[in-house]
């Protein structure tokens, strides 16, 4: 008995438990994403016109963006009620706009749908930096494959939360923001106290590697899944026995990976004693102190001819060298220098890490690539109706499954990089931005089949980025502020989206409208230059609407593109000391 209540203690502080818990907090996290589907809701039950809906969008867009307090609550309260905070504010927030829509409150006033839906979304805000800043301190060697899943988790959200609403079979489409209220906060208040970082770095296995594989394994079944029920759905009419069927497949296919802590817990061996280089408390003051001054001497100190060496000899080099100052600066043989502020590698504040060029040129090179890609999924829907397509959905679901697989190999792919090579992670980050850069232009010039190109590469594309860029931030700018930091970064989509989409691509999409619409009128007999009514709908046609846009964009990503080397290049010795010399 005293074995099998070890056994549940061991199970409940299990790092892959946590990981598995913030994955189901993940999948309700995206309610931004249902933002299309709700917006038709409120339309026909509001009586709102298209220009109401957008500031409701816009709404959404700031909740979605401003995570601020989310960052800084994680550092001073335990995730559990940050966690909670964002139940109550998801609770409140769609709960009343339910209310609202459904008409059992009286209807109010735009602006107040306008907080509602801002405060509703803005709780998503601490689901993401919760589990994120969770599951990054317990994995510090796997960030990138724990940060690409669980961002994945979060793209597919909209997609599992619409399917669990199909299999209820609700009386009025007014239930849709019934479960974006109820769904997240029954599911996050369920598992909430699970997550929470439990010194994960000390609970290394030799199986983690084949955990992490059956992990990918159960994202590219699901993906895979959800694409075909959603292909289903659209080619047959299905009934409420099927819908149900496929709902449960869907659910156990979101439980599945509680396996694996299960297994490692109950049924695998005992945990051989390995950790990762994450030290423990008691040691990390004195060790900021010596590392202050280790990693600023290291540089005097090594010769020139280091740096020529063959990586394997020159990390012997350097290390030795380090432990020679570590034992003098401990003996007091040598003064510690005194610095303003730590160097990259070590923890960063907010404000520390915005005065670093590096930070910087992070931001700038997300806000130009993932700003880019933002406006390609927020315009897919008008620029497959430009084409001809009439299922314009279709590609909207393409578009979200491949951005969730792009977030799961964007984390596959960095972090094999930067193990085994030690080659900085920005690399990846410049790799996706040429790869963006190549399905605009293809766009652009109006190629065969250039729809599918851009729903595909984009999709893969711009959900790698959300991958890789925290990852890469937590390891330049350290974890004990990971929550603000990765805040501040999300505010690069929906600012770059705001110029690119708000201004560019509407105002030539406006423009090429006009002037289809002047032909017409032309053609028509009636005269060149008809005054427009004011609100008049124009709608464009053919792949002008946007091939001027695609164009712009894909210059912009190609400027990403050389930011991104600018930081390979600032950061190589960085990773060299991070990760050391490259695995064979």
């Amino acid at each position: 008995m005293v074995q099998f209540s070890e056994k549940i203690k061991s199970f409940l502080n299990d790092r892959w438990l946590v990981f598995v818990a913030s994955m189901w907090v993940m999948s309700c996290s995206g309610i931004g994403y249902l933002f299309g589907s709700i917006s038709p809701v409120i339309k026909s039950g509001m009586g709102y016109n298209q220009r109401q809906i957008a500031m409701l969008g816009v709404a959404k867009d700031l909740g979605d963006a401003i995570g601020f307090l989310a960052g800084i609550l994680c550092e001073v309260l335990p995730i559990w009620a940050v966690l909670f905070i964002g139940v109550i504010q998801n609770f409140v927030g769609y709960g009343l706009v339910w209310l609202i829509v459904a008409h059992k409150l009286p209807a109010l006033p735009l602006w107040v749908l306008c907080v509602l839906i801002f405060i509703g979304t803005n709780g998503e805000t601490y689901f993401n930096t919760g589990a994120l800043v969770s599951c990054v301190q317990n994995f510090p060697k796997s960030r990138g494959p724990v940060v690409g899943i669980l961002k994945g988790f979060a793209g597919l959200s909209g997609a599992i939360l619409t399917q669990v609403y199909a299999m209820f079979n609700f009386p009025d489409q007014a239930s849709l923001v019934f479960v974006v209220a109820v769904g997240p906060s029954i599911v996050i208040t369920s598992v909430m106290f699970l997550v929470r970082p439990v010194g994960g770095h000390k609970q290394v296995r030799p199986s983690d590697h084949s955990s992490f594989l059956f992990t990918y394994s159960i994202c590219v079944i699901l993906a895979a899944y959800l694409l075909a029920v959603l292909l289903l759905q659209d080619l047959s009419s299905l009934n409420e026995n099927v819908i149900i069927i496929l709902t449960i497949v869907l659910v156990i296919l979101v439980v599945l990976p509680v396996i694996i802590p299960i297994f490692l817990v109950f049924f695998s061996g005992p945990r051989p004693v390995l950790e990762e280089s994450l030290l423990p408390e008691a040691e990390k003051q004195e060790s900021s102190r010596m590392g202050s001054f280790i990693l600023s001497e290291v540089e005097d100190e090594k010769t020139p001819e280091v740096d020529t060496l063959p990586p394997s000899e020159r990390q012997k080099r350097i290390m030795h060298l380090q432990a020679k100052l570590f034992q003098a600066a401990a003996e007091g043989a040598v003064r510690v220098k005194r610095r303003k502020g730590p160097r990259r590698g070590e923890d960063f504040t907010l404000p520390q890490a915005l005065v670093k060029a590096d930070f910087w040129l992070i931001f700038i090179s997300l806000v130009l690539a993932s700003g880019s890609g933002l406006t390609v999924i927020d315009n897919l829907g008008q620029m497959s109706q430009s084409l001809g397509y009439a299922n314009t959905h279709i590609f909207v679901s393409m578009i979200s499954i491949w951005n969730f697989l792009g977030r799961v190999a964007g984390g596959y792919f960095s972090e094999n990089i930067v193990k085994y090579f030690a080659y900085p992670r920005p690399v990846a980050m410049a790799a996706v931005q040429v790869v963006m850069a190549f399905a605009l232009f293809f766009y652009a010039m109006g190629w065969p089949g250039s729809i599918y190109v851009v729903s595909v590469v984009i999709g893969l594309c711009y959900g790698a980025h959300w991958a890789i860029v925290p990852a890469a931030v937590s390891e330049l700018f350290g974890l004990k502020s990971f929550g603000a930091l990765y805040n501040f970064l999300t505010l690069a989509s929906p600012a770059g989206s705001l110029i690119f989409s708000g201004v560019i691509a509407s105002g030539i999409y406006d423009y090429q409208a006009k002037q289809q619409h002047e032909q017409r009128v032309q053609g028509s007999g009636l005269g060149l230059g008809v005054p427009l009514v004011k609100d008049d709908y124009l709608t464009c046609y053919g792949s002008i609407c946007y091939s001027l846009t695609m164009g712009i964009m894909s210059g912009l990503c190609i400027i990403a593109f050389i930011l991104s080397l600018i930081v390979v290049h600032r950061t190589k010795r960085v990773y060299a000391q991070i990760y050391g010399m490259p695995q064979a």
